[in-house]
């Protein structure tokens, strides 16, 4: 009897130690930033409030404000950040204690929509890093999208310096893309890549510094899962300056319609005839 206690007690003793370990390893952290000032005009604070922490996938920050005067606007590149651009940010936050989860590695940034008081210093970016100790959060439900159109980019010409510098706008101003819709890159891959860039500023000064992907197959099919603007550039020196850069305007799936046949046409004209007469 008492070895059967005695047994009882040391597995019970392994299962809260274990539980133990893997609470310490897989627990997340939460910060205030900026600790005891919140989130406010000051310079230098935010910059070395984030230099003594590491953020790992699964944190969050937390930023306290008084929301009448002030948000928090997450922008979607370096450049965004270091002008204080917040015309097209990735999220606004306005409700004066905004609790944002860190569910990707990599940059962030933040600043305030107030462009004296993001110049004042009041702009936050943290790199984000995954840790293998820690589980993953789980993706967002996979969503099987439409077979699309597939538009190879510059038809004829491909993806390549040409002589009119204004020539992918006006390739790209021309059609309708859609969320579920391609886009065919092809090119000499020894001379030239693609690469996809995440903000306006990085496209109009071809800044390749931050890009959210990079092809280089020489034939690249890049299919379009989100709607909003997506911005693609060419690294090579002087080749984007020259215009080889690509901005389309995805708009959401067409929703899938089915065509009436020539009976349920006319039934269905029939009904509005009666409806009216």
């Amino acid at each position: 009897m008492a070895k059967t206690t005695s047994k009882k007690i040391n597995t019970l003793v392994l299962v809260i130690t274990t539980f133990t370990v893997l609470l310490g390893c897989c627990s997340t952290t939460i910060y205030k930033v900026g600790d005891s000032d919140g989130w406010t005009a000051k310079e230098d604070v935010y910059n070395e409030w984030a230099e003594r922490k590491e953020f790992h996938v699964g944190d969050s920050l937390v930023f306290e404000y008084d929301r009448n005067l002030n948000d928090v606007t997450h922008v979607s590149g370096a450049l965004e950040y270091e002008f204080c651009d917040s015309s097209s940010p990735k999220a606004v936050y306005k409700t004066g204690h905004d609790v944002v989860t860190l569910t990707e590695p990599g940059f962030y940034y933040f600043i305030t929509s107030n462009h004296a008081q993001c110049k004042s210093g009041q702009r936050l970016d943290i790199l984000v890093v995954h840790d293998p100790s820690r589980p993953i959060p789980p993706p967002p439900p996979s969503k099987i999208l439409p077979f699309g159109k597939m538009y190879k980019v510059g038809d004829s010409k491909g993806w390549r310096v040409v002589y009119d510098s204004d020539f992918y706008y006006k390739w790209s101003i021309e059609k309708q893309f859609h969320v579920g819709d391609s886009l065919l890159f092809e090119y000499g891959n020894e001379v030239n890549d693609v690469l996809e860039i995440s903000g306006d500023l990085e496209f109009k000064f071809c800044d390749p510094t931050s890009p959210i992907a990079v092809h280089k197959t020489g034939q690249d099919l890049v299919k379009l899962t989100k709607p909003g603007v997506h911005y693609f550039i060419s690294s090579e020196t002087g080749h984007c300056e020259a215009g080889l850069k690509l901005r389309v305007v995805v708009a959401p799936e067409v929703p899938n319609v089915p065509k009436l046949s020539l009976i349920q046409r006319f039934i269905r004209w029939l009904r509005s005839f009666r409806a009216h007469h």
